[in-house]
């Protein structure tokens, strides 16, 4: 099998690279920005801009993947509001030409687009956990344009028989995230306090929300079973089925220090628009591919922070 990987120099991108050839043994092609690197041995890499429908046209008729994993994103719900214009071509834009490049081969890959869990914005009462067949209501410019990037790949699989699976992701975390992820954000905060960096004072936003977290290792395993056994034009949650408070992730962390921590709520931290809860049913996942989450979020976070405690 030969797999390619839209987007690859990410946080979600490199565990993928090493799931596909640890476990899978797939020949792996990786696409990334000419500023990214990729430090994976045994993988091709390929520089690649998505906003250029020419440069993936001509990568797709030399690699010619059987497989297409489409991660290339502005995935920040905090940029996302600092920078609509920018995350509508990314994530809309660039899918299209991602798409409109694989309908004009001679052949079909298996195609997965991942999009979020935030698509299903503000959750009704008696939503939770909430199933792929709730009407999204995004609650924000991140979640706008990748509800939108579903109802394309949908629409591009019916109209033109293309294999292409879509998912809902919901929050995966792990070492190597971007501070710019909450998680990843206290985890650093709480290792330069520990290194003696700065105060003893951890800034945070809005700790009430409750969220769906999923180790990252986990959610790129759902995803190659996907790619595999997904049905053509079908949506799928991806997450760990159980939602927990900010504040019981923070707690948790603070645990895992020696050191007394004041929590300081920062109002730039708060989001315009935050949703309560977001809670995913897994259920059509599991019935297609027998997936289930297996590290349990005290080690991803315990791992998340020694992670930071030896990068600074």
């Amino acid at each position: 099998m030969k797999a390619l990987i839209i987007g690859g120099a990410g946080f979600v991108g490199n565990y993928l690279i090493e799931h596909c050839k640890r476990d899978w043994q797939w020949s792996v092609h990786v696409t990334k920005m000419p500023n990214e690197t990729i430090a994976n041995p045994d993988v091709s890499i390929h520089d690649l801009d998505i906003l250029e429908k020419k440069e993936i046209t001509a990568l797709l008729q030399t690699v010619r993947p059987d497989c297409i994993f489409h991660l290339a994103a502005q995935s920040s719900v905090a940029v996302s509001w600092k920078n609509p214009a920018l995350t509508v071509d990314v994530n809309v834009k660039g899918s299209i030409n991602v798409l409109e490049a694989i309908r004009e081969l001679d052949y079909s890959p298996r195609i997965l687009l991942i999009g979020s869990g935030e698509e299903y914005g503000h959750i009704l009462p008696g939503e939770t956990p909430i199933s792929e067949r709730n009407t999204p209501r995004p609650g924000n410019i991140y979640a706008a344009t990748k509800a939108c990037q579903n109802m394309i790949g949908a629409i591009y699989a019916k109209a033109y028989q293309m294999q292409i699976m879509m998912v809902r992701a919901f929050n995966h975390i792990g070492p190597n995230q971007s501070p710019l992820f909450v998680v990843a954000d206290f985890c650093r905060q709480v290792a330069e306090i520990e290194a003696e960096m700065r105060p003893p004072v951890i800034h945070v936003g809005n700790l009430a929300a409750e969220r769906d977290f999923t180790d990252v290792r986990d959610v790129v395993r759902a995803y190659s079973l996907l790619i595999q056994k997904g049905q053509p034009g079908e949506t799928y949650n991806v997450g760990s089925s159980h939602a927990v408070s900010i504040e019981e992730v923070l707690t948790q962390i603070l645990s895992l220090s020696a050191r007394q921590i004041q929590v300081s709520v920062d109002p730039d931290r708060l989001r315009p628009v935050d949703i309560p809860i977001i809670e995913a049913d897994i259920t059509k996942l599991r019935e297609v591919t027998n997936w289930t989450p297996a590290i349990p979020l005290q080690q991803t976070l315990e791992e998340t922070l020694n992670y930071w405690r030896q990068t600074l």
